[in-house]
């Protein structure tokens, strides 16, 4: 009976044939592997990932040539969602084997050291010419802040749904938008995941009110931090504090710094040279990085870097990067490969993709704005009668998501039924002594109203 192979060294092969893109030759292959062995062994291997689906042989003879199979695409390719490059590919193999077959490595602060702002770059001139093109949303000078504050209600639930479903949360986003308009939390799910969403909320919040305060300095990151792992962590005076403790990484070969002191040293280096930068997507690019990679607190880590990307997209009033679609599977694997091999390859295919989708969704939403709604149009009478009924009730929270959801379900088509149920709560969030005339609703009503809606 044939000796198993070892894993970790048939995805060494495969991450070798994702390093040409047209093809490999067994000797092209043989070249790029750390242990090629014999010639024959390689031979073998290579005819076992054929027969498997992962390899594809293609030519015979000196024109024979190696591409990845269809189940190893299949992974790459993140079912075709994210463009990747040759050099992310061969990321994302890598970091497919088990851990055992992965090198162990520490924290190398070279990583950091090497960076100088505005001379060393991690994203090409094109690539920071292209997401400026897109990222501009059009609007006439302005302070700080006033994009984000324009669409401030989308970003809300988008980033804070998609910020916490690459950490495994499993609110949808109807659900997501319930417990942030309505302070409902989901049934079946836990409180953990329902605080992961409020602490977002709150962080998001705090970044566009205070556009023209925020930076990468002590007092944004370490507040980012308090807001985002408020009521989360073990310890609550970690909350805002850098790390004091070991920390490893789940399914990673990768050893985060361990002594307090120096922690500090890099944290204040890393902030330093992520002011420095000047262009904003760089600049952006470069703290979901590096500040994964430091670990600088005991947990939310990647959190963090996620929402202190949006500072320069906030500050220029650029499109925001809400991380919406991107797969959790891929990003993992792709902080991973910073992690590990220092490589941002993949992490950049996924940057660069994220902000595409990120950019042609506010775009959307800001062009939309000023124009009827058609759907609101549609179902104008029913709106203004059903929101009046909840006033004049009156009826609280609880009983008005009750009320709007048997309503939409006598009289509403079911395919909008869930839209109908939104912009009602939408518009009964949005009333205040300036606009509720419209429903045919009295002052006093209104006041009365207010008492059981917002209770003091």
């Amino acid at each position: 009976m044939a000796r198993p192979i070892p894993e970790g060294d048939l995805a060494a092969i495969e991450a070798a044939v994702a390093q040409h893109p047209g093809g490999a030759s067994a000797a092209q292959i043989a070249e790029s592997l750390a242990a090629p062995g014999a010639r024959r062994t390689l031979q073998y291997r290579l005819r076992v990932l054929v027969d498997a689906g992962r390899l594809r042989l293609a030519g015979d003879g000196r024109a024979a040539r190696y591409h990845l199979g269809g189940d190893a695409i299949a992974e790459l390719d993140a079912a075709d969602i994210v463009p990747m490059s040759p050099e992310g590919k061969a990321v994302l193999a890598y970091v497919r084997q088990p851990i055992a077959a992965r090198l162990p490595v520490g924290y190398d602060r070279g990583f950091l050291d090497g960076y100088r702002p505005n001379e060393t770059y991690y994203l090409t001139q094109e690539h920071r010419d292209h997401l400026a093109t897109i990222g501009k949303p059009q609007i006439e000078a302005a302070a700080a802040g006033t994009y984000a504050k324009q669409i401030l209600t989308r970003l809300l639930i988008d980033l804070a749904w998609n910020s916490s479903r690459l950490e495994g949360n499993t609110y949808s986003l109807l659900d997501t938008r319930r417990l942030l308009d309505f302070g409902e939390a989901a049934e079946g799910r836990g409180p953990l995941e329902a605080q992961m969403i409020l602490n977002h909320k709150d962080a998001i919040e705090f970044l566009v009110a205070n556009a023209d305060d925020i930076g990468f300095n002590r007092y944004t990151i370490l507040n980012l931090h308090a807001l985002l792992a408020n009521n989360l962590l073990a310890d609550p005076a970690a909350v805002g504090r850098l790390r004091h403790i070991i920390v490893g990484i789940d399914g990673s070969a990768f050893h985060p710094l361990e002594v307090p002191g120096l922690i500090e040293e890099c944290f204040d280096q890393l902030l330093a040279t992520a002011a420095a930068i000047t262009d904003p997507f760089e600049q952006a690019f470069f703290v979901m990085v590096q500040l994964p990679y430091l670990q600088p607190f005991d947990d939310v880590n990647k959190r963090v870097s996620r929402l202190a990307a949006n500072i320069p997209m906030i500050r220029a009033n650029l499109a925001p990067l809400s991380f919406t679609e991107v797969p959790g599977d891929l990003y993992t694997r792709a902080t991973l490969g910073v992690y590990e091999r220092n490589d941002i390859s993949l992490l950049r295919d996924v940057f660069l993709w994220a902000y595409e989708r990120s950019a042609g969704r506010y775009a959307a939403v800001r062009q939309s704005m000023g124009e009827p709604d058609p759907f609101r149009l549609r179902y104008r009478e029913t709106l203004r009668d059903i929101i009046r009924d909840v006033v004049r009730g009156p009826m609280n929270r609880k009983a008005a998501r009750a009320h709007l959801a048997e309503i939409a379900r006598e009289i509403i088509p079911a395919a909008d039924q869930d839209q109908f149920i939104e912009v009602a709560e939408t518009e009964l969030l949005g009333l205040h002594e300036g606009n509720f005339a419209r429903y045919q609703v009295r002052p006093s009503e209104f006041a009365a109203w207010r008492l059981i809606w917002s209770p003091a």
